[in-house]
């Protein structure tokens, strides 16, 4: 078998296309064949050990977080899927691996795949909608009837977000650039701020929650945009960031943080049509490191990157 990995942290360069031996699945835990991963900056941050805190020192390391595909294997003690399953989830961060024809998770970072949607959508699916639910459901608990700003409304986070914050009743306004104002309002986003010409620290709206999608929102800026309850929630976590949310209860860091039933749910709304991410580009696995580089490097999409296993 083979996947994308590195012997060390570093750029990009160190990535390589090698062979690797499938452990078997221990207690909990699931082996798939993996059919497309989804490309997420988390894959190279991780690589360049922005997270080595977390992740610690064993290599090499497999990359790639999100998938999709069919379980293989099951280790005991496995009660949410069964051999056959098609699936979608995503890697422990500790592990990595989406990129590679095969991985093993937690059965409790993977969900059943609608028979309604694709491999390939599937695929996209797992870190951007559980960013996004971490933020609007778990921390801001968000509510029918709220009013609720996405910073980066396009992004797969942003997307994820304006979606969910819909299916949940909330009115969506959103920023973005100029080029992607109309996918912006076929989301739903009802007033679209164009994020080059607009201040947003200068607009007179204020809104129950603001989330930053995009990461480029300063904490003052996004609790001056607040209601008197609402809640800033900041995809860029950091030390200071956490310790400062200590004392003041509007601010809300996010990480990434996968549960069973966030993807149960995930599902469910896939599976109505109501969450969906564009897929725009689909490479080889020979092909992923050139596409992971150009993206690293500031290559824009538009929409999901996915590598097929095929």
């Amino acid at each position: 078998m083979k996947r994308i990995q590195y012997d060390r942290y570093g750029g990009p360069d160190l990535m390589k296309l090698e062979n690797f031996e499938l452990r078997a699945p221990g207690k909990s835990e699931v082996a798939v064949k993996v059919h497309f991963a989804a490309i997420n900056p988390i894959d190279w941050k991780v690589r360049n050990g922005a997270l080595k805190m977390v992740t610690g020192k064993t290599f090499p390391r497999a990359l790639g977080s999100d998938f999709s595909g069919t379980v293989t294997s099951v280790g005991p003690g496995v009660s949410r899927v069964k051999v056959g399953d098609a699936v979608f989830g995503l890697a422990p961060i500790k592990d990595g691996g989406a990129i590679g024809e095969a991985v093993i998770v937690p059965e409790t970072f993977l969900a059943k795949m609608p028979n309604s949607i694709s491999f390939e959508e599937a695929a996209c699916l797992a870190t951007p909608g559980i960013t996004a639910w971490n933020g609007l459901v778990d921390k801001a608990q968000l509510t029918a009837g709220k009013h609720v700003l996405i910073n980066g409304s396009t992004g797969a986070v942003g997307e994820s977000a304006v979606q969910i914050a819909r299916m949940l009743g909330a009115t969506v306004s959103g920023s973005c650039s100029a080029e992607a104002m109309q996918r912006a309002r076929d989301l739903g986003v009802q007033t679209v701020f164009d994020y080059r010409k607009t201040d947003l620290s200068k607009i007179s709206n204020r809104y129950d929650v603001v989330y930053d999608t995009a990461g480029t929102m300063t904490v003052a800026v996004g609790l001056g945009l607040l209601r008197k309850r609402g809640f800033y929630l900041d995809i860029n976590p950091t030390p200071a960031k956490f310790i400062r949310a200590l004392f003041n209860r509007h601010l809300k860091p996010i990480i990434c943080t996968a549960r069973a039933d966030i993807l149960d749910n995930l599902a469910r709304a896939a599976g109505k049509g109501a969450l969906k991410l564009p897929v725009v580009e689909i490479v080889r696995l020979q092909d992923a490191i050139a596409l992971v580089t150009a993206l690293e490097s500031g290559r824009r999409l538009g929409g999901k990157g996915l590598v097929s296993m095929a």
